[in-house]
């Protein structure tokens, strides 16, 4: 919210970035560990225009404090949670604990640690890292009021058929041969808000958030390979996104929007010829990858009475 300073419309926030913290539970009944690893970043709405205009700085909560209350907090959580329920946790602290902060904004990004399996038996305590990662982003105002928004980062999907592009505009600038047998490769970055508004109305599980992440990567990734025997026909990486962001919709009732970004990730048929003939001729099974320069596609998809 602007604030009036000297005949102008003044609007400020101040936080920490990029605070590393690693957590480990170790149960003791059965001696199973289980690790995060989040990076948080912090920013708080408040009351501390004089540290801008009159160099009094009485009102500000010291980022260096922010980056001590994650690790304090963090210690606190006697049990495992997700990160959403960690960022909502730092948020009401601060727009508990300070009189000065109206509003909370805390993002953590998850560092993809996984379980190994040896001999296939899951691993008390061995951990190996992962690709895709796992986002979360709350806003919380001193009121309770709360906007909270899960997302995944870097989910790298291929196929090899079952893909095609054709019928698309072509004038005297197009090149693009159409086709129905292509490669299909994208690196998937999502964000879907949930429908919660209050922080009192939030899941008690403190993994819901956790569990409903892994619904969600399952329910694109099936969206986007289909049947494992089968597979499904891709007409375009738009018509492919489309039907990944309406599978998540129908799903999970409790999510009101979804923004996938689907970049186009090429993999070109390798052609070697020269003005005689062809020296080698290749039957699409010989590729070069390349993801400069790339098709950028983009979309959301809300329920008519989602506030985007």
């Amino acid at each position: 919210m602007a604030t009036k300073v000297e005949g102008f419309n003044f609007e400020q926030r101040h936080g920490k970035a990029r605070v590393r913290v690693a957590r480990v539970w170790r149960n003791k009944s059965d001696n199973i560990h289980s690790m995060v690893e989040w990076n948080v970043s912090i920013s708080l709405l408040s009351d501390c225009v004089n540290s801008y205009v009159r160099d009094d700085n009485s009102d500000i909560v010291a980022t260096d404090t922010m980056k001590n209350t994650v690790y304090v907090k963090a210690k606190e959580c006697s049990e495992q949670l997700s990160a959403e329920n960690f960022a909502i946790l730092l948020a009401r602290h601060f727009t508990s604990f300070y009189k000065q902060v109206t509003t909370a904004i805390v993002k953590i990004v998850e560092k993809p640690w996984e379980r190994v399996h040896v001999n296939g038996q899951p691993h008390d305590h061995g951990f190996k890292l992962g690709s895709e990662k796992h986002t979360a982003e709350v806003t919380v105002q001193k009121s309770g009021v709360l906007k909270l928004t899960s997302g995944i980062e870097g989910l790298s999907v291929l196929k090899t058929t079952k893909s095609g592009f054709e019928g698309f505009i072509r004038d005297q600038y197009t090149a693009l041969p159409e086709t129905r047998e292509r490669m299909l490769a994208t690196e998937v970055t999502a964000l879907w808000r949930y429908s919660y508004e209050s922080v009192s109305s939030i899941p008690r599980n403190p993994l819901y958030f956790t569990e409903r992440y892994l619904d969600v990567k399952k329910s694109l990734a099936n969206t986007f390979f289909g049947p494992p025997k089968e597979g499904v026909y891709s007409a375009s990486v738009q018509g492919t996104l489309f039907q990944i962001a309406k599978a998540v919709l129908n799903r999970f009732p409790d999510i009101s929007s979804i923004q996938l970004k689907m970049p186009n990730i090429h993999f070109l048929p390798v052609n070697i010829s020269s003005k005689e003939n062809t020296i080698v001729k290749f039957n699409d099974d010989v590729f070069l990858p390349t993801d400069e320069p790339h098709g950028s596609i983009e979309a959301s998809l809300s329920r008519f009475w989602s506030k985007m």
